[in-house]
């Protein structure tokens, strides 16, 4: 692994040379970053995913749903279209992406929409929803067409920037430095017990990139969620063995916790965003037939349960008990306090 590292060190420097350039001609007014009489929120990270963006933007949807008629904006990750779209109740993840899709089913009374290029997204969201006074755009730090007047940058605990090296070495996205563009940083995933040391650690870390506020938050796992109409709708208590299924960036943090609340899990892991097919369902279902339990279920996360609920997809499973598991943020106390009020300190600018 480390001679692989090593012998993609000069692509890594090719690509950083590349982004710094685009950077610059941002920095420098040649390439246009445009302003809105809106107020608009960006969360973005500098890796290429696992930071936790989307539990962020649905705590920012319910801090602020009650007060602000709000649309969420993105790019519709590995979708199988192109322009803009607005989530419908016929949506698929195929249309709109798994998050826009996980979004809308949360919150249908919000408009989330789709677009590959956020700027022309949010001047059509205007034009068709004039009604619409605030803008969260979802992974959009390297989206610099758009200024936005409030620039959230993620990372996440267990492997922050700092530690991280640019693609395709690591998984950087932009130099570290580049962080000082965000206006604050979260750092995600923290577990909960959280002592004031590592809270230190941390911000003693982040004091080279200039960083305005720093916040710390965590996942909070909810009840179990049938998936299918033949699932039972409380999952058994005393499970025993849970099969993991999931394509997601980073689970680690994931199956620490369904460790504690089993004897047994076994991972069926794919990449991000990865399009389930038969053949990994039947693996997984092969799996569990031969497994002999007391009590045995397999469990996904919402994104991928929303890749997973495809036409004659779930059909390959049979009567096996198919549950996703909800997850919100929760900040720190302290956190949690100063974060919302900078929130809504931003959004009193614009009343």
């Amino acid at each position: 692994m480390l001679l692989i590292r090593l012998l993609l060190i000069p692509f890594a420097l090719i690509y950083g040379v590349v982004i710094t350039v685009r950077n610059l001609l941002f920095d420098w007014g040649i390439l246009p970053s445009e302003e809105f009489s809106i107020p608009v929120i960006s969360l973005g990270n500098l890796s290429s995913g696992g930071a936790g963006k989307t539990p962020h933007v649905e705590y920012l949807v319910r801090l602020l749903k009650d007060r602000y008629s709000i649309a969420v904006l993105s790019r519709g990750y590995r979708r199988k279209t192109k322009g803009f779209l607005v989530a419908g109740k016929d949506s698929t993840s195929l249309e709109i992406g798994d998050e826009p899709l996980q979004m809308y089913r949360k919150f249908p009374d919000i408009t989330v929409a789709v677009h590959e290029k956020r700027r022309k997204g949010i001047h059509i969201l205007q034009k068709k929803h004039p009604e619409i006074n605030l803008i969260i755009l979802d992974d959009a730090f390297q989206h610099r067409y758009v200024k936005p007047g409030l620039n959230l940058l993620l990372t996440g605990y267990y492997n922050p920037f700092f530690r991280n090296f640019l693609l395709p070495v690591g998984n950087l996205r932009e130099a570290k430095f580049r962080a000082r563009r965000a206006d604050a940083l979260i750092v995600t995933k923290t577990p909960r017990v959280f002592s004031p040391l590592d809270r230190r650690y941390f911000l003693k870390k982040l004091e080279p990139y200039c960083l305005k506020k720093t916040f710390f938050s965590g996942l909070s796992y909810g009840k179990l969620q049938p998936l299918t109409p033949d699932t039972p709708a409380n999952a058994p208590r005393g499970i025993k063995t849970i099969f993991l299924l999931t394509g997601i960036a980073r689970s680690d943090s994931l199956e620490e916790y369904l460790k504690t609340k089993c004897e047994e899990v076994f991972i069926h892991k794919y990449t991000d965003h990865h399009r389930f097919t038969q053949s990994n369902l039947k693996k997984l279902k092969k799996q569990f037939d031969r497994t002999v339990s007391r009590s045995k279920v397999v469990i996904t996360t919402e994104k991928d349960a929303m890749r997973l609920i495809q036409p004659g997809l779930l059909e390959t499973l049979g009567d096996i008990p198919v549950y996703y598991l909800p997850v919100s943020v929760v900040f720190h106390e302290e956190d949690k306090q100063k974060f919302d009020r900078m929130i809504h300190e931003f959004l009193k600018k614009f009343s």
